[in-house]
């Protein structure tokens, strides 16, 4: 059985479905996290977790327990939110102590809890500053532990990092897997940004518009998308739009593309094609390779990435990006006609979806 169960759960504001019938069973230890752009209903989802939003239709089950109309300070959750909310007034000890002061902790069962607290987020030097003191990393960490310290049976995030720099968003992802790992909590993550989400998971809920596009593992997510969405909003997706032509083939407006996943489709269906960057070999010569998709393009764009260059290819005026190293590809300038070649197996095949 699930340990946290959100059963047909639903949110609507002025008539208008920002939650519609959702359902997520998530198990006991396991961080799980809630993708998709702005408004596709993440925060909402997580709030009535909480209790913060009351739920239209639905139940939430926490261990077995009915929670929907539990008021938030019994529910016994933790959230830490993006802007801290940390209070001004109070050291980093006091603050972290608050929680445990209204449950009425005994004063040496709460500088011990405290101490540990302090200790798992390293910050067991900061104990006496006040929160203006600090770093907003350090704030976001110190947040995390007053959320910690009271033990929750499940931990919120909603969108923790979205307010600091890159390099420290990098560190603290990290810090907060080591975390939830080492306590084993249950842990729901709110973000936007996907390469986050990936990175620190064990399972991705992807939503759009109020639903769940998909539930699965970082690398399900990535490597077999179920939607045209996902494929598209889950790193990036070169897209080829055409039709159907027996069971192998798609036929584009100025090349036919071979694909192994046709067969599900009838002949002349409009479908796409999404081939990712690194799926792609690039040659300045042309290729022979039997069974392979070869189309001639020109560069036009070449961006450094570090461990890879990305390239932006003018294919019969469509940009399509191909990802190379420098050690598995010859010198490439702008301007240069080049080959681009993939397997047929590179190719996923979807029915266009009319909402994208």
């Amino acid at each position: 059985m699930a340990y946290l169960d959100l059963k047909n759960v639903t949110k609507s504001y002025s008539g208008v479905d920002v939650v519609h019938d959702f359902n997520l069973e998530i198990d006991k230890g396991s961080l799980v996290s809630f993708l998709g752009p702005s408004g596709c209903g993440k925060t909402t989802t997580l709030r009535m977790i909480a209790g913060f939003t009351k739920l239209d239709e639905g139940t939430i089950l926490l261990d077995g327990e009915d929670i929907t109309a539990v008021s938030p300070n019994c529910r016994d959750i933790g959230m830490v939110f993006q802007a801290y909310a940390l209070f001004p007034n109070m050291t980093v000890r006091r603050n972290i102590a608050f929680g445990l002061l209204m449950k009425k902790m005994p004063k040496k069962e709460s500088e011990k809890r405290v101490a540990h607290v302090l200790e798992m987020v390293r910050l067991q030097d900061a104990a006496e500053r006040y929160p203006h003191q600090l770093s907003g990393g350090q704030q976001q960490r110190i947040a995390l532990a007053r959320a910690l310290a009271v033990q929750p049976r499940v931990l919120l995030l909603d969108e923790p990092l979205s307010a600091l720099d890159a390099e420290v968003r990098v560190v603290l992802r990290g810090e907060i897997r080591r975390i939830q790992s080492e306590l084993a909590i249950t842990t729901v993550y709110v973000t936007h940004d996907q390469e986050e989400a990936l990175s620190i998971s064990d399972k991705v809920v992807v939503m759009n518009r109020g639903v769940i596009e998909q539930i699965g593992t970082p690398e399900e997510i990535y490597r077999t998308p179920q939607t045209h969405f996902v494929a598209t909003f889950i790193g990036t997706a070169n897209q080829f739009f055409g039709k159907v032509s027996g069971g192998d083939a798609v036929i584009c407006d100025h090349f036919t593309l071979l694909a192994d996943d046709v067969k599900d489709f009838t002949d002349g269906q409009r479908v796409v094609v999404l081939v990712r960057p690194e799926t792609i070999h690039v040659e300045p010569d042309q290729p022979k390779h039997d069974g392979w998709n070869i189309i001639p393009g020109e560069v036009e764009t070449i961006t450094f990435h570090g461990a890879v260059t990305r390239l932006g290819v003018n294919l019969h005026g469509q940009r399509v990006a191909a990802d190379i190293t420098v050690a598995n590809t010859k010198p490439i300038s702008l301007n240069q006609k080049i080959w681009l070649l993939f397997p047929p197996a590179a190719c996923q095949v979807m029915a266009v979806d009319e909402r994208s």
